[in-house]
């Protein structure tokens, strides 16, 4: 049996591990469009403030497992089963994985090519950023997602002037409802970090030697940056698959099995489409644990041994200074759409649970320094499951499993 991997991120390795495990002779390969093996993408922002060396980043390949480097599928034949490459090469397969991940988002500001604007996506994009920094005092970050903040943080541990440039109004605006918006937005600044909301880089205008000096905004202002980042989020990387006969929406539409509509074409990680359990509806979950299961399920089903993914839920934990935030779910649902909302905190103590219900169902859940057993609210989001208690208990940050799931008891 002939397996090929297209990426070399978590979801192709995971497929990679378990099509080893149930099928220790099959023959595997795996595209990489990067030069380097598989690793641990993160902790790439770790590696940008110099809290870890390269080296702590790599993950194993399973053994057997032929790794093409530096090379990417521009077309797939599903009816003849063979994947034409950037290079030239056409690789025939048996049963093929599309875990090709995302690319960032671009923007539309004037000279957005001038060097030091940079992607926060691969280690080599890290690596050229450190290169630079001993040359540089200001630093700008576009975008207010994980990607921004955690570039933001990393440069500020530098020794950077770092702006935060967001077109929303608050900070993690995709991911927290307004109140922890503004409560990290505070964080931030009380930390060093300079937070303009509201606008954007209109332009960028160079030093003379085609690095960027500076930004001219929407709101006619400038910005002095001799470093910059672009994180405006992701999109599924399956262009290649036009006129493949695989379906593709905004990312590849699988099933249960991560399979797409082309036979023994599977597909996982952030290409992929899956039903998400909090929105009740199909959805593209870019996220790395969500990618490691989804891998793992692809590989089990294309070495033959059955597995089902039940869906994918966003969610995050993460440490801003000294405040810290789980979320999970639908934290912002649609306005005038049904959905019941219940809040409690206090904001002089930076504390604050937000929880969001459709019908009887826990959906969606912010935490601010009240993370206490959110893993059980991130499980009853999961299952699906009625609420078993009063709404009002699961702001509680004391609830216990017991509480809501009777067989803990």
């Amino acid at each position: 049996m002939r397996h090929l991997i297209l990426g070399s991120g978590i979801a192709g390795l995971q497929a990679a591990r378990a099509i080893r495990s149930a099928q220790p002779e099959a023959a595997i390969t795996m595209l990489g469009r990067e030069a380097d093996p598989p690793y641990a993408r993160p902790m790439i922002s770790h590696l940008l403030e110099g809290a870890v060396e390269p080296s702590h980043l790599h993950l194993g390949l399973p053994p057997e497992v032929r790794l093409i480097s530096e090379e990417e599928a521009i077309a797939v034949d599903a009816a003849d089963k063979t994947v034409t490459t950037l290079q030239g090469r056409k690789l025939a397969y048996d049963r093929l994985l599309v875990a090709t991940g995302a690319d960032p988002r671009g923007i539309r500001a004037e000279n957005a090519d001038l060097d030091n604007i940079h992607f926060m996506r691969t280690k080599a994009q890290v690596r050229d950023m450190l290169q630079e920094l001993t040359q540089s005092r200001r630093a700008l970050v576009l975008g207010g997602g994980l990607v921004g903040f955690k570039a933001a943080y990393a440069f500020l541990r530098q020794g950077l002037e770092v702006t935060m440039l967001i077109r929303s109004e608050y900070p993690l605006s995709q991911q927290v409802d307004p109140v922890t918006g503004s409560l990290i937005r505070d964080k931030l600044e009380e930390n060093g970090l300079n937070v303009l909301v509201g606008r954007d880089v209109a332009r960028f205008d160079d030093d003379g030697s085609g690095r960027v000096r500076r930004a001219e905004l929407t709101d006619g202002s400038v910005l002095d940056c001799e470093v910059a980042v672009i994180g405006k989020g992701v999109l599924p990387a399956a262009g290649f698959l036009q006129g493949s006969g695989v379906d593709v929406d905004l990312g590849v539409l699988v099933d249960e099995g991560m399979c797409t509509s082309a036979r023994d074409v599977f597909a996982a990680g952030d290409v992929a489409e899956h039903y998400d359990l909090a929105r009740d509806k199909r959805w593209v979950n870019a996220i790395w644990p969500e990618a490691a299961d989804q891998g793992r399920i692809a590989g089990l089903n294309m070495a033959g041994v059955p597995a089902r993914y039940p869906g994918s839920l966003s969610r995050n934990t993460i440490r801003i200074f000294d405040m810290d935030l789980t979320t999970c779910g639908l934290v912002n649902p649609p306005p005038e759409t049904g959905y019941e909302i219940l809040e409690d905190g206090e904001a002089k103590k930076n504390t604050f649970r937000r929880l969001v219900f459709s019908g009887d169902r826990l959906v969606g859940v912010a935490c601010v320094n009240r993370i206490e057993n959110a893993g059980v609210l991130r499980a009853l989001i999961a299952s699906r499951a009625p609420v078993p208690c009063a709404r009002e208990d699961l702001l509680r940050s004391d609830i216990q499993p017991g509480g809501i799931f009777p067989f803990f008891q």
